[in-house]
């Protein structure tokens, strides 16, 4: 068997079929990619009638080196030991010929299933795959806890079935519905008014604001990118306000007459709650009002999702910190749910820290995702294969290799 190129037709028909069919290895992601600094092709490896492995392949000059990324790793049999070996090195001569350093993978097979209560590992026969790649050649690298690598480690993964806003923690479910009392809607963006999801995530975020509109036009071509916003419909707040202060205005007014009766310390605090509830909600009916003839839209949260095969990705996604206590976040994952549920079987939330820490700063970010009660998976991480030792080396003590890869640096 040899490394050939493959032409498009024949990559899509393999790559539809495959058990690691993902959005990197599309054309479309060839094509973005191609867009910043890379250069890619498409191969097989095949006998004269069959494919046996194939992989969109991404190659970049850095500093004077070249190398080579495939994302998401080849599409493969990698429990097959004897398959991965002749096609490792297959790979091996054919990109040594081309002067390449070093090929980068980072393959989505999950390795482990994490508990959300007690965040206790359940691992799977997949482990074994990673002793096939290091026996083959690959060289492992560390398993970054936050977001260090070029793509998260550990996903959180909500099956659409299984969907249920009774199922979801209290915290969350009162989120979304504050979200939805507060006249919070979603509508579909297109490319005239991307900026305004940039002017949320550029201060998360070191990628430009064209790298993102690359994306939407690229995968839009092919209707594998939804863009989706969420504004201030300030007509159904005070509609929502007032419905609510009405229902709380009945509850008061009952409490009142308890605590005559019964003056105890429980019907008191609950007669002081309900108060408070009441002059919040008589503050949303202040603003909204004050906003109810105001000509400009506007937009609190936004998100880019990416679908593929039976999953939808969350690919990046933001909101106005001014409009923290809309909870526009809860809002948007919410309504973004709910969109798929009956077109896809999963939605991927992307990714969360692999610390569980309170102190960890990542904290917030994991609550809010693992409050949709997502199944948390560990994929296996990353792997090079080294090519060339001497400049793989030289990259290394250069820092080359942490400034492009390591995305906290």
């Amino acid at each position: 068997m040899y490394i050939r190129e493959l032409n498009l037709a024949e990559f899509e028909n393999f790559a539809n079929n495959h058990e690691y069919n993902n959005y990197h290895q599309t054309l479309s992601y060839a094509m973005l990619k191609s867009e910043n600094e890379y250069e890619y092709e498409i191969i097989g490896y095949c006998d004269d009638e069959n494919i046996y492995a194939a992989a969109l392949v991404l190659v970049k000059l850095l500093d004077g080196y070249l190398y080579a990324y495939i994302p998401e790793g080849f599409l493969i049999d990698y429990t097959n030991e004897k398959l991965l070996h002749d096609f490792t090195d297959a790979l091996y001569k054919y990109y040594k010929k081309e002067s390449i350093s070093f090929i980068k993978i980072n393959p989505p097979i999950a390795i482990a299933q994490i508990d959300p209560k007690t965040h206790m590992k359940t691992f799977n026969d997949n482990t074994k795959i990673v002793e096939n790649l290091k026996r083959c050649g690959y060289t492992k690298l560390d398993d970054n806890i936050y977001f260090e690598s070029i793509l998260p480690r550990i996903n959180a993964i909500v099956d659409l079935d299984e969907f249920d806003i009774e199922k979801l923690n209290k915290n969350t479910k009162n989120k979304i519905r504050k979200g939805i009392r507060k006249g919070l809607t979603l509508e579909i963006g297109n490319s005239y008014n991307l900026d305004i999801l940039y002017s949320f995530i550029k201060r998360k975020i070191k990628k430009s604001e064209f790298y993102y509109n690359d994306y939407y036009n690229i995968f839009s071509r092919e209707h594998a990118i939804d863009y989706f916003l969420v504004s201030i419909d300030y007509e159904r707040y005070i509609i929502n306000s007032q419905d609510a202060y009405n229902k709380e205005l009945t509850k008061n007014e009952n409490l009142n007459k308890k605590v005559s009766q019964i003056p105890g310390t429980r019907n008191i605090n609950k007669k002081m709650n309900s108060d408070k509830t009441l002059l919040a909600y008589k503050n949303d009916i202040s603003i909204a009002t004050k906003h109810i003839n105001n000509p400009n839209k506007e937009y609190v949260a936004g998100a880019l999702v990416v679908k593929h095969g039976d999953t939808a990705t969350i690919l990046i996604s933001g909101y106005d910190k001014t409009y923290r206590d809309f909870a526009p976040n809860y809002y948007l994952y919410y309504e973004i749910l709910r969109y798929y549920r009956n077109e896809f079987k999963y939605v991927n939330l992307n990714g969360i820290s692999g610390d569980f820490s309170r102190n960890n700063k990542y904290h917030g970010l994991n609550q809010f995702k693992l409050g949709f009660k997502p199944e948390i998976y560990e994929y296996i991480g990353e792997f090079d294969l080294v090519i060339n030792p001497r400049i793989y080396n030289k990259m290394i003590k250069k820092g080359l290799l942490t400034k492009e890869f390591n995305k906290n640096k």
